[in-house]
């Protein structure tokens, strides 16, 4: 199926990389950014200027809009890159209806006042039927992408026409892409595997080392598998790389936000002046306190989401929570 013309919605680091692996297969994409002087200085350096600045754009082929509601209008196909607790404010302006557009949300995290994973938003709020929802997943930093260098995307819908479709758009010579029906599963594992980034942050600012870093990690895809099942119980391979290769690239790379947010706390920052220092969002901060919520329904085992969340949330010592939680593993 062709996807018809696409939008981008979001002017951060992964907005600008999906940006730039789409217009290595389609001639023009309208691209909203919410700030008008963003776009200006877009327009007059042909790259963005808060992120990835070495990804240089033919800006003749993007036009660029502050207004959503012109976005949404003149596209088939939206992508959505905007930090998950700012969905809703950018949406409250749209006056135009989804149902029928093709939505793809690569945004790792769920919104906060609702506690819905992205797709469920849409489809809760929006009625966008299913077979139009889909998602990117998969171990992928936007600065590798800015880079060229290898990566595996996963695209999950309902549709496996609608997937495989986008799934093309998205290849390229750096980028491989397959296709997955586990939508729900794609979306939960990517907002834990923030929290767990977290958690790896926390123990590295605490000076564990990499043999607890390693027992960490295999813990925590455990503890993600034991949610994915109780949440939605289908036959997956947690070992795939869009749930524990995502998870590994999270936890270890020094790109990751959250890691970085982690290891801040761990070495003694507040969360207030660890969100003031780095300027950026960690998507785990609030994906933490989403998935605390979310998991009293279901009542899974989860130690490590409650230890980051005592610390986060709770202001519990982090050397205190993290050796009671090093004491329960084996």
């Amino acid at each position: 199926m062709d996807c018809g013309r696409i939008a981008i919605f979001g002017g951060g680091s992964w907005a600008t990389a999906i940006a730039k692996m789409v217009l290595e297969k389609v001639p023009n994409i309208v691209w909203y950014i919410r700030r008008p002087e963003q776009i200006d200085e877009f327009k007059r350096l042909e790259h963005n200027p808060s992120y990835l600045t070495s990804v240089r754009f033919d800006v003749s082929r993007i036009t660029f809009s502050s207004d959503i509601n012109t976005a949404v209008d003149t596209c088939d196909t939206l992508i959505f890159v905007t930090p998950s607790p700012y969905v809703k404010h950018h949406l409250r302006k749209l006056k135009r209806k989804l149902h029928d557009k093709h939505i793809i949300t690569a945004i790792k995290g769920i919104i906060p006042d609702e506690d819905l994973v992205c797709s469920e938003y849409f489809r809760q709020i929006y009625n966008v039927p299913d077979e139009n929802l889909a998602v990117i997943g998969g171990p992928s930093h936007a600065e590798e992408v800015a880079l060229g260098r290898l990566t595996y995307l996963t695209i999950g819908s309902a549709d496996k026409d609608f997937s495989r479709s986008f799934a093309d758009l998205m290849g390229s010579s750096y980028v491989k892409t397959k296709t997955s029906d586990d939508v729900i599963g794609i979306e939960y594992s990517s907002v834990l595997k923030n929290v767990y980034a977290i958690a790896a942050g926390i123990c590295n600012g605490l000076k564990y080392g990499d043999n607890f870093q390693s027992v960490l990690i295999s813990n925590a895809v455990q503890e993600m598998d034991r949610f994915l099942r109780a949440v939605y119980p289908i036959e997956r391979v947690i070992y795939d790389s869009v749930y524990l290769g995502d998870l590994l690239v999270t936890g270890y790379s020094n790109f990751s936000r959250n890691r970085v947010f982690g290891t801040m706390i761990g070495r003694g920052y507040s969360v207030k002046n660890a969100q003031i220092e780095m300027e950026m969002i960690a998507e785990g901060y609030y994906g933490t306190a989403c998935m605390k919520r979310i998991n009293k329904h279901f009542h899974v085992n989860m130690p490590i989401l409650d230890a980051v969340y005592n610390i986060l949330y709770e202001r519990i010592s982090p050397a205190i929570e993290i050796k009671l939680l090093t004491d329960s593993f084996r």
